[in-house]
């Protein structure tokens, strides 16, 4: 049997798990004005609010060409091995369009695309990764992660509006309310989609740990071997609070996992976002 290759997108945000479980980043296009670079490579989240500072604009993103994933996907199988490659929802970006389209061009690459974002994609990779580690072949992998990943409970809170006006992902209206309301969203993948799940009225602070509270009462049969929390340089105080709280709910120390989102998330929500992430698919709380 061939040996697999894991890989996803830079968007993923496993951080230090990319190389620590082996698993393949493909880094997506952050530009800055006229200047491209490749997320997570040649460009940090420090630098997108640097920039956004001095210029009151924000950064774009893109999606790799097809010869580019192509030429990536070929360099494994070259060396005689399968692919499982995770990407970004389909229906926010065209990345996994993309990587199917040269994926086709190939023998043994399966492309899945992952219907999240950010570390709810991340979750798919570990999946794989382990299933990997356990001698499952590629396409055991990719079709074990197409039955998953409706369990993906992927969430954020937003801290500010302001990235997501400018970015065109919420009216006029909404910013205006939020700013004089002092409303912090709760967005949420549903079936790849970003949807608003819930409106919290003042500090941000005073509402995490109730977008926590929430998220796991709803989603309340969670598969405790990973769980995350990204965000995007949120207080650390913020996070330890967070982590205590799942911590509360059962969780074990070593299998919650914080990391810092990458520039694509950071480009589209803006500084202090902060999410749970993990896969609902375990046992009832």
């Amino acid at each position: 049997m061939k040996q697999v290759a894991i890989t996803t997108d830079s968007a993923s945000d496993l951080n230090e798990l990319f190389k620590a479980r082996d698993i393949g980043e493909f880094s997506l296009y952050v530009m800055l004005g006229d200047d491209q670079y490749l997320d997570d490579v040649d460009i940090k989240p420090t630098q997108i609010f640097d920039y956004y500072d001095k210029n009151k604009v924000l950064p774009k993103t893109a999606a790799r060409s097809i010869e580019d994933f192509y030429e990536y996907f070929k360099s494994f199988t070259d060396a005689g091995q399968e692919v499982v490659h995770i990407a970004i929802s389909s229906q926010i970006s065209s990345t996994y369009e993309y990587a199917h389209t040269a994926a086709q061009r190939l023998q043994g690459v399966y492309v899945v695309d992952g219907l999240s974002l950010s570390s709810g994609t991340g979750l798919l990779a570990l999946t794989a990764a382990d299933l990997r580690d356990e001698g499952n072949d590629a396409e055991t992998i990719a079709k074990t992660l197409e039955k998953r990943k409706s369990s993906v409970q992927a969430s954020f809170m937003i801290n500010t509006l302001e990235f997501l006006y400018k970015g065109g992902r919420c009216s006029g209206l909404s910013a205006f309310f939020g700013k004089m309301l002092s409303i912090k969203p709760s967005l949420q993948l549903i079936d790849g989609k970003i949807t608003v799940a819930r409106k919290y009225m003042g500090s941000f602070e005073k509402n995490i740990l109730k977008y926590v509270d929430a998220t796991l009462q709803k989603y309340d049969a969670p598969d405790k071997k990973y769980i995350f929390i990204t965000h995007t340089f949120a207080d650390p105080t913020v996070v330890a609070a967070v982590r205590k709280k799942l911590l509360d709910y059962g969780f074990a120390d070593e299998n919650i996992h914080e990391t810092i989102a990458g520039s694509t998330i950071t480009s589209h929500c803006g500084k202090s976002t902060l999410g749970i992430l993990y896969i609902n698919d375990g046992e009832k709380a």
